[in-house]
């Protein structure tokens, strides 16, 4: 029987957890558990873990992490928080430290005047939240450790409304799942050339909802020449191809976690743009690469075969493993 999940408080008022949050079925669970001994009996022979059988193998072992986590911790259990005497003198970024995008540097330029998050997707009234308007929602202040999965870890204090006050106000239909986060940071260009671009996928290599929103954010920069602010220098980008933005995605269990946040402060002070600005996903109990920077956009899907490869995020989409949890 599957336990029955408790709804956490992350306010005065309880927020409702969709029925669509549940544990892994038990069959998946023994599956993963066989498919882990075996992995772990072959001693990490790199030949095997890319063969077809090696990767189910692996997929097995995550899919055992994530029951195994998800049995023994309730949705509402917090990762540790520490004492601001705790907190690291320099919060070390990771990943993109300073977007390429030039649409990304107009808003910048303006201290994301004119920003706006778009929740859309499977909820029954799209969103466009500006910072005022979320800062304006009941916020959540938490002091975690960040662990990246190349080896080094930092405590930060961070300030954001809480996820699931977004998805509430947004409301879910019923066959949501998953939160996908499009980002503001460019990765890299899709292939060009017309063959190729018959051949690729829309949604794997360009987002239409980001594109407009960041040409919308780039046509403000005169605003900004105007008001004395320094312009952004443009650059070439359409020579370079499509761009590839960032994303991630996680599943609704941990998108109303109380500790799963959009942060707009760090330490006190409004978010860097080296660490996210103007927002940053914190899912705490995952490691560092789930944790998407300069999120634009907040999908809610039935599925994640749409979202670039269909392994949920760019990085899973390069072999990293899609539940992250520490």
């Amino acid at each position: 029987m599957t336990p029955r999940l408790m709804t956490p408080r992350l306010t005065p008022r309880r927020l409702r957890i969709p029925a669509s949050i549940a544990l892994p079925h038990r069959r998946g669970f023994l599956t993963a558990a066989a498919g882990l001994l075996g992995v772990s009996a072959l001693g990490g022979c790199d030949r095997f873990a890319a063969s077809p059988t090696g990767q189910r193998a692996l997929k097995a072992g995550e899919d055992a992490n994530l029951f195994v986590q998800r049995l023994l911790l309730t949705p509402a259990s917090l990762a540790k928080e520490f004492p601001d005497s705790e907190i690291s003198p320099w919060f070390k970024p990771n990943g993109t430290i300073e977007p390429p995008d030039r649409a990304y540097k107009a808003l910048a330029a303006k201290s994301f005047d004119g920003f706006k998050l778009r929740v859309d997707g499977l909820v029954e009234r799209p969103q466009d939240l500006s910072l005022s308007d979320l800062r304006a929602l009941p916020a959540r202040t938490q002091t975690t450790r960040h662990d990246c999965v190349e080896g080094w870890s930092a405590i930060g204090k961070w300030t954001g409304v809480p996820l699931a006050e977004v998805l509430q106000r947004a409301g879910l239909k019923p066959k949501a799942r998953y939160a996908v986060f499009h980002c503001a940071d460019t990765m890299e260009y899709a292939m060009s050339g017309e063959e190729e671009e018959e051949e690729a996928e829309p949604e794997k290599t360009a987002n239409p909802s980001m594109e407009t929103r960041l040409e919308g954010a780039e046509n403000q920069a005169s605003d900004s020449q105007a008001a004395g602010a320094e312009a952004p220098k443009p650059e070439d980008e359409e020579s370079q191809g499509t761009p590839v933005r960032y994303y991630e995605s996680i599943d609704l269990t941990d998108a109303y976690h109380p500790q799963t946040i959009l942060a707009y402060d760090l330490n006190g002070k409004a978010l860097p743009v080296s660490n996210g600005a103007p927002l940053r996903l914190r899912v705490e109990r995952q490691l560092g690469y789930k944790q998407a920077k300069y999120v634009m956009r907040i999908e809610v899907t039935e599925g994640l075969n749409g979202i670039g490869d269909g392994k949920g995020g760019y990085w899973e989409d390069r072999g990293y493993e899609w539940y992250a949890g520490i």
